[in-house]
């Protein structure tokens, strides 16, 4: 039986995934756009700090060369006055004492032909001694014999009869503090870029790291968790603000299907009804309908049956339409008080008739930027729910039945139907915005549940609010909308 060797440790497709997992890691780090920032600002300050530490060994050079020169032109003084008073000679003298001084003073003096006469220069390169003035030569000392392997700052001069001059300093503390300068500088930047190569990888890795959970989290939402939504860190960064606004929209998302389920069940129940109604109609009408008029009225009850489910699918489509954001063609400036002061003088007459006192108190320059139609539509629903239910009944009571009010409050406009009916529960104000919901003392009156839905959705399009409020007795039914300044109104009723 033969054994087949499966070769080194790591070297099948086992061994190297866990290499190329580490690789593929690094990659997705390397590319963030977070560590990308962190090595431009790193390269950024590293040129910084290259210029500035460059400046420091710069300014700290010449403020060296600046020290040697002074050094030698007090030197220089010095040995002048000696000359001075004393000629070749004396200067010899003086300058064969200091040569044998420790230090870094530097003095030769040499015939008119170039021939050592006192110092502790030794050796010179060629042509040196020719050029008088101040220059930055290598040289040789006494003991060095004929090697170059010193440099210094020197200054020659030629005195009367030929003979020269040359003092100078040894600039081997200025080299060797400059080298110190340059091993800083070199162990500076390293140091700044690794620093800064560490610290662009904890933060890509940081940001990596969120990422991949949000992007954990959102695979999880695309697979069927549609409760699931983004964590945040609670430090207010900018994948915070990306977090909360991308669970916001999760939420709005959540709401509209929601919203398409309960459309489902609503018109799956609600619906039932008004359809088998018009099928038993239709059906008493073959079964019984012998004569023309019975069959007539049996088809006007069947039209009239239809007509109420036609509107029902529109409220829902025109619902639909407004809680996703697509009715937003056609909208203007218009004045909402106007609009409001219009819908209640047509239903003057109804409420007449109903023995129901309307009355309207509107301001006016009620500005608003938004469709004037499902404005009107939302307060004709407004007056007509408290015609219906804006009276107790057996119960007398003073004053307007139904008000109407539009005003302006703290930068909104605020329009207002307030009735003395039996009014709606607490608890149950916010249930009745939802589609097809009727109380139970609203059941044996026509209708469909929709009005107030569709006056909910209008709010939430012109990006304002409705509520639903008591009136001690009775209800107030508020749309607060966004008003336009009062300055841009006035432009626009003027125009």
């Amino acid at each position: 039986m033969s054994v087949r060797n499966p070769g080194p440790l790591g070297a099948g497709p086992l061994g190297a995934s866990a290499p190329d997992g580490v690789l593929a890691r690094l990659g997705a780090l390397f590319r963030t756009t977070a560590f990308k920032l962190s090595l431009a600002y790193l390269l950024i300050f590293a040129a910084f700090a290259f210029f500035a530490l460059g400046y420091v060994a710069w300014n700290a050079r010449r403020v060296l060369d600046d020290q040697i020169v002074s050094t030698i032109e007090a030197e220089i003084n010095g040995l002048s006055d000696q000359y001075a008073s004393g000629g070749i000679r004396r200067l010899v003298g003086v300058v064969e004492r200091r040569s044998r001084e420790p230090g870094a003073s530097l003095y030769l003096v040499t015939t008119p032909a170039g021939e050592h006469v006192v110092g502790n220069v030794e050796a010179l390169p060629p042509g040196v001694l020719a050029a008088p003035g101040q220059t930055e030569t290598a040289y040789g000392r006494g003991t060095d014999g004929d090697r170059l392997d010193h440099r210094a700052i020197v200054r020659i001069f030629t005195l009367p009869g030929g003979f020269r001059l040359l003092v100078g300093r040894d600039v081997e503390e200025r080299d060797r503090l400059r080298a110190v300068i340059g091993r800083a500088f070199a162990w500076s930047l390293m140091l700044v870029v690794g620093l800064g190569f560490l610290g662009s990888w904890f933060i890509a890795q940081r940001v990596l790291k969120r990422v991949d959970h949000m992007t954990e989290i959102t695979r999880g939402i695309m697979a069927g968790d549609l409760d699931g939504r983004l964590t945040l860190a609670g430090n207010g960064d900018e994948l915070d603000r990306l977090a909360s606004n991308l669970n916001a929209m999760l939420d709005r998302i959540g709401e509209l299907m929601r919203g398409m389920r309960e459309v489902s069940d609503n018109i799956a129940h609600d619906l039932k009804t008004p359809l088998t109604r018009l099928r038993n109609k239709a059906d008493a009408a073959l079964r019984e309908g012998d004569d023309p008029d019975s069959l007539r009225a049996a088809l006007e009850a069947n039209i009239e049956e239809s007509d109420n489910l036609i509107r029902v699918f529109n409220a829902l489509l025109m619902i639909a339409r407004l809680e996703a954001g697509n009715a937003r063609e056609g909208l203007a400036d218009f004045d909402a008080g106007a609009v409001a002061l219009e819908v209640a003088e047509l239903y003057e007459a109804v409420a007449e008739e109903r023995g129901v006192a309307l009355r309207a108190e509107v301001e006016d320059g009620l500005v608003l930027h938004g469709s004037r139609e499902l404005i009107g539509q939302a307060m004709a629903n407004l007056i007509d729910n408290a015609l219906k239910y804006g009276q107790k009944t057996g119960i007398a009571t003073e004053g307007p039945m139904v008000r109407v009010a539009a005003r302006r409050e703290n930068g909104s406009v605020v329009l207002t139907v307030a009735d003395r009916g039996e009014g709606i529960p607490e608890a149950e104000r916010g249930r009745v915005l939802e589609r097809f919901v009727r109380l139970e003392t609203a059941r044996t009156r026509p209708g469909f549940g929709l009005g107030l839905s569709l006056v909910n959705a209008v709010a939430r399009l012109h990006q304002g609010t409705f509520t639903l409020e008591d009136n001690a007795p009775g209800l107030r039914a508020t749309l607060r909308l966004p008003a336009l300044p009062r300055d841009q109104a006035v432009r626009e009723s003027a125009a």
